[in-house]
């Protein structure tokens, strides 16, 4: 017997500014749906899950959730205020005894539930919306962009969690791999209209390329019997002509039908030119350390760039992969040791706070006021790699409108501002590109588009990402740092970095090599890095292994209190008479708090035997 469905919308269609957005829409969330929703930036994707969370309220159609589903949603920009921490926020839905949720996820998402409100970061705010939804456990969670701002193991966590439930969920990313892993159907959205395949993400770009490529040959067969039509209207002879007014009309409906057409918007027309070579040695750390507030970022580090090399920095949260960046780049001294860079050389920075970015300027101001843009007298144009463009074609180069030019930047999407600072990157010749997070908001066609740029790019490129597929296609050498000042530096991208830490300890390796080479040079040199080997920390645990081991006597002392004070409210005999659904509750709480302190003192304790051999 068919299971029905969870969500269904019906005929919906929404008006944005004018525009239709969508018109005639209709789709399905079955049971144990694990659905990708892909598309353009821009293209409704959010507006999308939205409408189907309830939370926006189309202008006709139907939405019929089935009875006593929920559904859960996590915003790219949830409203906390009112609440006094992050921990408050996430756990505002939830039941009385309950709260040991948010506990358990936000350690897996590594974030601060004591966290004010009034001091968290973005990322901060935004971990705490997914910690939310996933500790609510909805019958239907809809997660947009889940792993902007998470590291690597973060997202891993969270890819692991996943897998394993049995909700559905539609899911809205730009992490390939993330993708792949999890999906099973893909809903596409495309100039309006939504396409379901009941195959998941990995099988996306083969149908999106047939189906545009079934529109190409059907686009051209409409014109060439358009062409036909209208070379007999005009040679025909009146007399003909008034004979066939049914051939005649059918010329108009032809006609009419191409102009219904939607054409598919171009891709972003980006161009990257490295310009003037640098020397060979673009640059040279030599033992550097740097710490602070006594916590080690790197410890006696050295690493030589040379030019046309891809290296990423890759770490958990916090760990100092930014201020490494900083010290390799000049921007921040060491402690101890130092660095050289070499000649010749222009930098390009692409910043993860967007900081170069003035969000009460105008997307034009925000170039034509870049001194390093500015062509003197003309407020219309721009330097665009020494030669004078017009703001609003250059914009439009990046897929902005006309109307966008005069709109603030707060008015842009996340996906939007990151175009709009690659704009102002690539306008200017460089042969150093420093990449802090270029991935984050930016859909899979324009991260596509850029891979290629950065292939085809002559000069040298400093990445950080947490998407593994972007640094699969990007990096010729991986610097891992580990925490406590350990940076390691492997060869290749994200997985041969992965293989290498799991195998057998990587030798020590100076150089990164340029991409002709195709992968790290190994030496024996004195300028090698000093971490380079994988090996595993002192008493045979893993990293990951020990911040563990760290944690869980905090976690076994906090369900401990919990127990305690729940035990306290059971022991009250009247309970179950004056408060049954409370006595329920308490009681399924103190059940499942006690379960968890069996396993963390069974985890503290294997991991405490591990430590000691």
């Amino acid at each position: 017997m068919a299971r029905a469905p969870l969500l269904q919308l019906s005929d919906i269609s929404l008006t944005f500014g004018g525009e239709p957005l969508f018109a005639g829409l209709d789709l399905v969330i079955q049971p144990g749906d694990r659905v990708a929703l892909v598309g353009r930036n821009g293209s409704g994707k959010s507006t999308l899950m939205k409408v189907m969370a309830g939370l926006v309220e189309p202008d006709t159609g139907a939405r019929v959730l089935a009875p006593g589903t929920t559904v859960g949603y996590m915003d790219q920009h949830p409203e906390i205020a009112g609440f006094e921490t992050l921990g408050d926020f996430a756990a505002s839905s939830l039941d009385v005894g309950q709260e040991y949720r948010v506990e358990m996820v936000a350690e897996g998402l590594k974030f601060d539930p004591a966290t004010p409100v009034s001091t968290a970061s973005g990322g901060e705010r935004r971990r705490a919306a997914l910690a939310k939804l996933l500790a609510e456990a909805p019958e239907l969670m809809l997660l947009d962009e889940p792993t902007n701002h998470l590291d690597i193991e973060a997202i891993g966590w969270l890819e692991r969690q996943l897998m394993e439930t049995r909700t559905a969920f539609v899911l809205i990313s730009h992490d390939r791999a993330f993708l792949r892993a999890l999906t099973r159907a893909t809903l596409w959205i495309d100039r309006g209209a939504v396409r379901r395949q009941e195959k998941g993400f990995e099988a996306f770009e083969e149908w999106r390329d047939k189906v545009w490529e079934e529109e190409d040959q059907a686009r051209h067969k409409l014109n060439r019997r358009i062409k036909a039509e209208a070379r007999w209207a005009v040679e025909g002879i009146s007399a003909r002509r008034k004979r066939n007014q049914g051939r005649v009309r059918n010329l108009q409906a032809l006609r009419e039908q191409r102009a219904a057409m939607i054409r598919r918007q171009g891709a972003a027309d980006m161009a990257l030119e490295s310009g003037q070579k640098s020397g060979k040695r673009v640059i040279e750390a030599r033992h550097i350390s740097k710490a602070f507030e006594g916590r080690p970022i790197v410890r006696d580090f050295s690493l030589r760039v040379l030019r046309g090399d891809r290296v990423a920095f890759v770490g958990p949260n916090g760990v100092g992969k930014t201020t490494l960046l900083k010290m390799l780049t000049g921007e921040l001294a060491p402690d101890a040791g130092e660095v050289i860079l070499g000649t010749n050389l222009s930098m390009a920075v692409f910043d993860q706070n967007r900081a170069q970015l003035d969000p009460d300027m105008t997307l034009w101001e925000s170039l034509v006021g870049d001194k390093e843009m500015r062509v003197s007298g003309n407020a219309d144009q721009v330097l665009v790699r020494g030669a004078p463009r017009h703001v609003v074609g250059y914009l439009k180069d990046f897929l902005f409108t006309e109307a966008q030019a005069r709109a603030p930047v707060r008015s842009l999407s996340g996906g939007e501002k990151a175009r709009l600072l690659l704009a102002r990157i690539m306008a200017k010749e460089s042969n150093l590109l420093v990449l802090d997070e270029p991935t984050n908001d930016l859909d899979i066609e324009t991260l596509d588009l850029l891979q290629e740029l950065l292939d085809e790019y002559g000069g040298t490129v400093l990445l950080v990402s947490h998407d593994r597929d972007f640094l699969d296609r990007i990096a010729s050498t991986t610097i891992a740092m580990e925490g406590d000042g350990r940076a390691t530096v492997y060869a290749g991208g994200w997985s041969d970095y992965q293989a290498q830490r799991s195998g057998t300890a990587a030798p020590e390796m100076p150089e990164a090599s340029a991409p002709q080479a195709g992968r790290a040079k190994r030496s024996g040199s004195s300028g090698g890095a000093k971490s380079a080997s994988p090996a595993l920390p002192e008493g045979g645990l893993s990293f990951t292994e020990r911040h563990r081991l760290e944690k869980l006597p905090a976690l076994i002392e906090r369900l401990e209190a919990e127990i305690a004070r729940l035990e306290g409210l059971l022991s009250d005999p009247d309970l179950f008479s004056r408060a049954p659904v409370k006595f329920r509750k308490a009681s399924e709480a103190l059940a499942e708090r006690q379960q968890k302190l069996a396993e963390a003192e069974h985890e503290w304790l294997a991991l405490e035997e591990k430590a000691t051999g």
